[in-house]
């Protein structure tokens, strides 16, 4: 698998990336038996739209999953719906989402259109919970509970390794949540964590919201992960700080994400 880094500025867009928004890649079988690339979004912020072209053409993704239902995380949506619905090759087939909530309501609200629009032309919604698996062709993804303030799903994909497509590799996405023993489960023994470490240690005291550095490292500690890769920190957090506090608590490589940046697993 691959992952690139659509966007990883946390609650908002920032200077230098769009909000929270991943692509994760793997070679696969076609329909007809041949080979081809799989492409899954998972979360899909402001900004990320735009950004989501320099990589792949958003008429080839696959499948998009959605943490949960915060704007930051998928107010883009209405631009997908937009590019697959008015395409100018023609109309573009259903693209598969997930999420926890009514994906197609909170569509709705974001773009302001009316009760009876349902997007069954350019999306096909689908509700997932905690335990929920999904296939998208080579790659399977599982939910686990996160905790936050609304209902919120971690997220562990398991597929081909980049370097020998016979070995299974894991990333897990923590999503946005504080500490939870789901969390550590959707990690456990992963070859990535992408963590989001939204708060500050020492000046972010609010709970069930949000990882700080620390909490981030403590999690991949008891997990087992093999790196550490931390993601949607706010504008104004501190990006040196956050790894600090990460590597206080955790002996694996600790990265700091930036919106470009591509990892192979």
């Amino acid at each position: 698998m691959k992952l690139t880094v659509i966007g990883c500025s946390g609650s908002m867009s920032g200077a230098q990336s769009p909000a929270s928004s991943y692509l994760v890649q793997a070679e696969g079988e076609d329909d007809a038996g041949g080979s081809r690339t799989w492409s899954l979004v998972v979360d899909f912020g402001p900004g990320a739209m735009g950004h989501l072209m320099k990589y792949v053409d958003p008429a080839r993704v696959d499948a998009i999953v959605i943490s949960h239902l915060h704007a930051d995380h998928c107010v883009d949506l209405v631009g997908m719906q937009v590019y697959r619905r008015w395409y100018p090759e023609g109309a573009l087939s259903q693209l598969p989402v997930f999420s926890p909530g009514d994906g197609a309501e909170r569509t709705r609200g974001i773009a302001g259109d009316p009760e009876g629009e349902t997007y069954e032309t350019e999306f096909d919604f689908q509700r997932v919970v905690p335990g929920d698996t999904v296939q998208v062709g080579p790659m399977c993804v599982e939910f686990f509970e996160a905790n936050h303030t609304i209902e919120a799903v971690s997220i562990r994909i398991t597929g081909p390794s980049e370097e020998d497509p016979q070995r299974s590799v894991v990333l897990s996405y923590t999503g946005d949540t504080d500490y939870a023993p789901t969390v550590v489960e959707a990690a456990q023994d992963a070859d990535v964590l992408l963590s989001e470490a939204a708060f500050e240690e020492g000046r972010d005291e609010a709970r069930g919201i949000h990882l700080t550095g620390k909490r981030a490292g403590e999690i991949a500690t008891e997990a087992g992960v093999k790196r550490l890769l931390l993601t949607h920190l706010q504008p104004w957090t501190s990006r040196k700080r956050t790894a600090s506090d990460a590597q206080a608590v955790y002996d694996g490589e600790v990265t700091v994400v930036s919106a470009g940046d591509v990892y192979t697993i």
